[in-house]
């Protein structure tokens, strides 16, 4: 195991930005203190050989104007919320609009483009780091004071760990994720049209026109969003996925959530989760932008899958609670396992 630490960048106030290499098993993951975000992870294949399969840029330039949110920690509120705001205990509270009338991913200046604290540390068979926000009461229109400690990490076994855990002095919406985009070949490689899916949901969320709930959980049998037995990504719907499925089994226990299979290369990405849902996105609105070593990235050359609460669940009483505060800290936990063998 090894942690290897440099600086990434400098902000315009000389602030500065570390990257971390972390090294565990036959995984590379790097790490960036901007955005806590993922910025790399090499991942051998069956067939030999090795690739980086994240979705990211070149240098700290490209996560300043990180428009897809690629690699990053989102938050406060990972996903959308409708009309640009929600009410909470008889007070209504204004978000910014960033998202056709609506807000995504906390509005402009949220998590991703955040300066976080952070320190690597090594831990039972596994090398880690922490990254620390501290987000004050109306940072972006959100009530309350939070805490937040974000930890991801790889170790022997070849998982990459991530852990989310904050704690807010007054009730609000709280829902953490990485927004990273998987493209197993790797990435630059081109459409994920050959990556082959299995989803653990009996259910998905219904959205509408402008991708907001519209409170109805779906049944996945018998449409384009079965999952249940893996299939080719993209083979039963070709625009592609933007939606949120429920994880079967109870929230808040670590159980399986999804398994991707790459057959060029033959590796193969398991995810389990506490989470409830997980929002499954295959690149859709990927506008072409560069990526590393002149890579570009365009519709569908990645996927997420965003492991998560609901989207809107602000507005949803019949969701999973999304409302955290003295009485109820929020802390979960998901975990990509790869088989390299």
């Amino acid at each position: 195991m090894k942690i290897d630490k440099k600086i990434f960048g400098i902000l315009s106030n000389g602030e500065k930005v570390y990257l971390y290499t972390l090294k565990a098993g036959d995984l590379k993951l790097c790490l960036s203190s901007f955005g806590a975000a993922w910025t790399s992870l090499v991942v051998p294949a069956q067939k030999g050989g090795k690739a980086d399969v994240l979705l990211g840029f070149s240098g700290f330039d490209g996560y300043l104007h990180n428009g897809p949110f690629l690699g990053v920690t989102v938050g406060r509120f990972a996903n959308r919320i409708g009309g640009g705001g929600f009410s909470l205990n008889g007070k209504a509270y204004r978000l910014d609009n960033n998202d056709n009338g609506n807000t995504l991913h906390s509005g402009y200046r949220a998590f991703d483009k955040t300066l976080w604290k952070s320190e690597a540390y090594e831990e039972s068979g596994g090398v880690f780091v922490r990254f620390r926000l501290d987000s004050p009461d109306g940072d972006g229109g959100f009530p309350g004071n939070l805490k937040v400690t974000v930890t991801y990490g790889l170790n022997k076994s070849n998982e990459l760990i991530a852990r989310y855990e904050a704690k807010a002095d007054a009730p609000t919406p709280v829902n953490l994720t990485n927004h990273a985009y998987f493209n197993l070949a790797g990435e630059g490689s081109g459409p994920i049209h050959a990556h082959e899916l299995c989803l653990y949901s009996s259910s998905y969320v219904e959205i509408d026109e402008k991708l907001i709930p519209t409170g109805r959980l779906i049944p996945v049998r018998d449409t384009p969003f079965d999952f249940r037995n893996r299939k080719p990504v993209l083979r039963d719907r070709e625009e592609g996925y933007d939606h949120c499925f429920t994880i079967d089994g109870d929230p808040g226990k670590l159980r399986a959530c999804a398994e991707v299979f790459e057959p060029v290369s033959g590796r193969t990405m398991k995810v389990f989760t506490t989470q409830p849902g997980v929002q499954f996105y295959t690149g859709n609105m990927l506008p072409g932008i560069s990526g590393k070593a002149g890579a570009v990235y365009g519709k569908h050359t990645g996927l997420c899958l965003e492991t998560q609460h609901f989207p809107d669940s602000p507005h949803q009483p019949d969701f999973p609670s999304c409302i955290f505060g003295p009485d109820r800290d929020y802390s979960e936990k998901t975990v990509f396992a790869f088989d390299v063998s």
